[in-house]
């Protein structure tokens, strides 16, 4: 049976999120534009140039932080962001597809897109994230995963 254009994208986002370089979790991105063409995709990791988490028993200070905790002591750059340097134009995102629905910090810079619908998979625990789409008016979807 086909997939719905969600469940395609989001399942897309979990093929982008094997790619991760973090410890604590994998995420993944998919930016698409209106005419539901994949502009940019993004996974978490470390910056270019650092050893990954995963590899070689190296871990940074956030490792074993609880979720949604310690952020400032992690060093891996959030999905959303590494997409969002993949991007063309930034005003050219519809629907932001994600593993985890984003980060208050990852937020924000969406905020400044031209991106109407949030797709995720998992609630992230920062509950202000999801207030401040809503204020703006666009679109904050949790998708149950169904496969």
């Amino acid at each position: 049976m086909r997939p719905s254009r969600d469940e395609y994208f989001l399942r897309m986002a979990e093929l982008v999120a094997t790619r991760s370089t973090c410890h604590r979790r994998s995420v993944g991105c998919v930016l698409v534009n209106s005419r539901n063409h994949v502009i940019a995709t993004g996974m978490n990791g470390v910056p270019s140039g650092i050893v990954h988490c995963n590899e070689h028993n190296h871990q940074c200070a956030g490792a074993h932080a609880p979720t949604g905790t310690s952020l400032d002591l992690c060093i891996a750059t959030h999905a959303e962001m590494n997409a969002l340097t993949q991007c063309r134009d930034v005003h050219s995102i519809d629907t932001c597809y994600c593993t985890a629905s984003p980060c208050i910090h990852c937020l924000k810079v969406l905020m400044n897109t031209s991106c109407k619908r949030i797709v995720f998979l998992e609630e992230y625990p920062h509950p202000t994230a999801k207030f401040l789409w809503a204020q703006v008016g666009r679109s904050w979807e949790h998708y149950p995963k169904s496969w």
